[in-house]
C-alpha cells in the first residue's frame, strides 16, 4: 500500500546514494504554491508551469551552499512573456508570471507559452560575485531546459523533473558527484544512466501523489539509498514599505511631492508579487526627506 502526499506541506528533502556519486533533492510546494496562485487569477497552464518553476528553484537552492538569493526568470515574446521565482538560502519563495489571457490555450506546454524564450539562472549572494548564466527554452518541458542547461555548462551532470497541477507542485533531482566511490569513468557513466532511466519512469501522478520515502522505493528499492531530514520552505515576500520608502528617496523630493498631487494625494506603490499596497501621502514624503524621526505607519492594504 503506498503513501499519499496528503500529510506534506512545504519542504525540501536531500538523500544521497550511499554506493555510488550520486546524490538526490525531493521538494513538495503546497502551502507556499497556493500563495503565490492566490495573489493573481492565472489561467490553468501558466499556474501548472510557474509551480514548475517553483519546483525548480526550491531544488537549485538545496544545490547550492551560498547566502543569498536564487533568481530563476523564463522570458518570451508568446503568450507568457515572463516567469519568474525567487527563493532564498533560507528557502523564501516567492513568484510571478506575466500572460496573455487571450493567448493562452488549455493544455498549453512550455513551447506554446514560451516560443522562442530564454532562461536565465542568477546567484545573488549577500557577499561574494554574482553568478548569471542563460540559455534558450529548448526542449519538451522545463525539465528538459534545466537539463539541457546543465548538460551544456561544465558543472556537474544533473538532471530535473518537475510536475504541478494547481494544488500542488514537486520535483525531483539527480546530480552527479566527482569522483569517490566510482573512480572508472565508464563505471560512472553507466551507473547515471542506470539512475536516471529508473527516474524516468516516474509517473506525473506517482510524483505529485506520493510521499519521498515511497518515490524513493518504487524508483531505487534495489538501491543503497539515504534519505535526509526535511528543509522547510516558505512563501515570503522581501518587499517593504522601508524599500519603497527608498525608491521614493531616489525620485528626489520635488518629483516624489509631484507625484502625490498627480496622484490625487497619495503614491500607492503596488508590490508585484503579493499585491501589497505601500501608501504615501504629502506628509510622509516630507518627513521622508526631513530625515528625522521614523516614518509613520504605513496605510497598507492586500
Amino acid at each position: 500500500m503506498t503513501a499519499a502526499l496528503t500529510a506534506m506541506s512545504d519542504f525540501s528533502q536531500r538523500f544521497l546514494f550511499d554506493d555510488t556519486d550520486v546524490r538526490g533533492e525531493l521538494v513538495a510546494l503546497r502551502d507556499s504554491y497556493q500563495h503565490v496562485l492566490a495573489k493573481h487569477s492565472y489561467p490553468a497552464p501558466v499556474a501548472e508551469l510557474l509551480g514548475e518553476m517553483l519546483a525548480a528553484a526550491a531544488l537549485l537552492v538545496g544545490t547550492l551552499k551560498f547566502d543569498g538569493l536564487l533568481v530563476l526568470q523564463a522570458r518570451s515574446e508568446g503568450p507568457v512573456p515572463l516567469l519568474m521565482v525567487e527563493c532564498s538560502s533560507e528557502r523564501e519563495v516567492r513568484a510571478i508570471a506575466r500572460y496573455d489571457a487571450e493567448q493562452v490555450q488549455p493544455g498549453d506546454g512550455l513551447n506554446q507559452l514560451m516560443p522562442d524564450g530564454t532562461l536565465m539562472l542568477t546567484v545573488d549572494p549577500r557577499q561574494g560575485q554574482r553568478y548569471q548564466g542563460i540559455v534558450a527554452l529548448e526542449g519538451a518541458n522545463l525539465a528538459e531546459c534545466l537539463s539541457g542547461y546543465f548538460a551544456n555548462s561544465e558543472q556537474l551532470p544533473t538532471r530535473f523533473w518537475l510536475q504541478a497541477d494547481g494544488r500542488v507542485a514537486r520535483g525531483m533531482l539527480l546530480q552527479a558527484l566527482p569522483a569517490d566511490r566510482l573512480k572508472d569513468p565508464e563505471e560512472r557513466a553507466a551507473n547515471w544512466q542506470h539512475l536516471t532511466t529508473l527516474a524516468d519512469s516516474l509517473t506525473a501522478e506517482e510524483l505529485l501523489g506520493l510521499d519521498n520515502p515511497t518515490v524513493l522505493h518504487r524508483l531505487y528499492h534495489q538501491e543503497q539509498v539515504r534519505l535526509f531530514d526535511e528543509q522547510p520552505l516558505v512563501f515570503r515576500c522581501s518587499c517593504s514599505r522601508e524599500r519603497s520608502a527608498s525608491a521614493l528617496v531616489s525620485l528626489g523630493e520635488e518629483d516624489a511631492q509631484q507625484l502625490v498631487v498627480e496622484q490625487g494625494g497619495s503614491i500607492s506603490i503596488d508590490c508585484q508579487f503579493c499585491n501589497q499596497k505601500y501608501l504615501f501621502d504629502a506628509a510622509d514624503i516630507a518627513q521622508l526627506f526631513a530625515g528625522g524621526g521614523s516614518e509613520p505607519p504605513a496605510q497598507t492594504k492586500h
